[in-house]
């Protein structure tokens, strides 16, 4: 073994994601993330504790993932009804790809984040308040008219679930999917829209 290695979290992450890659979620096991770093194990719960802290933070890094992107759509400067349709698309486009290139990863990350439920919580709370930011941004600007920014971005998110929560993903194949999409999206920034002036 090759305990003289430079062990960060980042690398061990990468390695777990391997090792859940080539043995699956029931199978693997830290030893088997140890074994891939060519260090003892003891040396992967220094940096995480536990089999139960190593899987949460592989579900946070995947999360993570998702939102960086959606955090930049959400900082953009812009007319916020077109950043606000963007954020959505990108959210949708994001999680679709990963179901559809990878479906058996898609599948053990998904356990992973059911597990990691403190984990989910925090991303989702993060959306909602890109969404807010994008809101509230529309608001200054005269485009929306919207009383609780958070409320009413919960309220899209919760509008659009079907679009990106995983329990729907085996419906994301349908060739009307896109049209559903546009219609949705129509309806929610019609609604959105600040009276205007006469």
């Amino acid at each position: 073994m090759n305990e003289a290695v430079v062990l960060t979290p980042e690398r061990i992450l990468e390695a777990t994601e391997d090792v859940l890659r080539r043995f699956g979620l029931a199978k693997a096991t830290v030893v088997d993330v140890a074994r891939a770093l060519d260090v003892s194990h003891g040396s992967v719960y220094r940096h995480f504790p536990s089999k139960a802290s190593l899987r949460q933070a592989v579900a946070k890094r995947w999360l993570d993932r998702v939102n960086a992107p959606l955090q930049k759509v959400a900082e953009a400067s812009g007319p916020a009804p077109a950043r606000l349709e963007r954020w959505l698309r990108t959210m949708f486009a994001i999680k679709h790809k990963k179901v559809c290139d990878d479906p058996e990863m898609f599948a053990t990350y998904l356990t992973l984040a059911q597990e990691a439920c403190e984990v989910v919580k925090a991303h989702k709370e993060g959306l909602v308040d890109q969404v807010a930011h994008i809101l509230s941004d529309g608001v200054k600007q005269g485009a929306f008219h919207v009383a609780d920014a958070k409320a009413s971005a919960r309220a899209v998110f919760d509008a659009t679930i079907r679009f990106h929560h995983p329990a729907h993903s085996e419906e994301w194949s349908d060739p009307a999917l896109p049209a559903r999409i546009d219609a949705l999206l129509a309806l929610l920034l019609r609604g959105l829209e600040a009276p205007r002036k006469r």
